[in-house]
């Protein structure tokens, strides 16, 4: 498997817990696919609104988990330019992402490995701690999976590195479809029903356009709250 050094580390945020304070997980960044329906850029490194679109979830997953790493196919050194390392899946051709899954399981130094994907920007903060609990819950589960209150979302998960073997036979099979794996393992779901934008990924480039307006006028909606509660400034005095 090959993999790309991180080369630019992200300045800490001091409020970002300790590694040590997080739960044992690896925070997984899915940006391996061939994003077809955006004319296949490269979404991960798409702009929105001034960021690349993967620096998003980066920036929401780091403060859940004690490491994180990136999948991705191409453009290997622009992602480890965002400061964690790069690993490509083992199988070629684009196997879609239980591919990628299988190659982090593979190096993680951790008990689990916490997935998420490139294109959905608005992860919640309790992802992981969610996903976690659900799991530890379950007796003998080794897989949690978010569902949005109407269906299964399998990129937003958490896995037992222990089930490294049973991906990579499922893979080598021939398998690349998700949900029947899931089925297999017998994934517990998890609801986040109460979390519905995590759920909002961009496919095409209106979805990103509409998605950046948004942001755009929250921002903006944000700053004009925060001038408005902001005291007024001293009257200064005669010399």
């Amino acid at each position: 498997m090959n993999s790309t050094a991180s080369r630019i580390p992200e300045k800490p945020d001091p409020r970002t817990p300790r590694p040590d304070a997080r739960p044992q997980v690896t925070g997984l960044i899915l940006a391996g696919g061939r994003a077809q329906r955006m004319a296949g850029r490269d979404k991960g490194l798409l702009p929105l609104a001034g960021r690349p679109l993967a620096q998003y979830a980066l920036s929401a997953l780091a403060p859940q988990v004690q490491r994180l790493l990136i999948s991705a196919n191409r453009n290997r050194e622009r992602y480890a330019a965002f400061g964690y390392p790069v690993i490509e899946d083992d199988l070629a051709d684009f196997a879609g992402p239980l591919a990628g899954v299988a190659s982090a399981l593979a190096v993680c130094q951790t008990p689990y490995v916490a997935t998420a994907p490139c294109d959905s920007p608005l992860l919640a903060p309790d992802l992981v701690a969610r996903l976690l609990q659900a799991l530890r819950a379950a007796d003998g589960a080794m897989l949690s999976v978010a569902r949005d209150g109407e269906r299964l979302q399998p990129v937003f998960a958490l896995l037992d590195r222990r089930l490294y073997p049973s991906l990579q036979a499922y893979l080598a099979a021939g398998g690349r479809k998700i949900d029947p794996w899931l089925r297999q393992e017998r994934a517990v779901e998890v609801d986040f029903s109460d979390r519905p934008r995590m759920f909002r990924n961009i496919n095409t480039p209106e979805e990103r356009n509409a998605l950046e307006t948004e942001l755009k006028t929250e921002r903006k909606a944000a700053t004009a709250q925060s001038g408005a509660e902001a005291p007024p400034a001293a009257a200064g005095g005669a010399g």
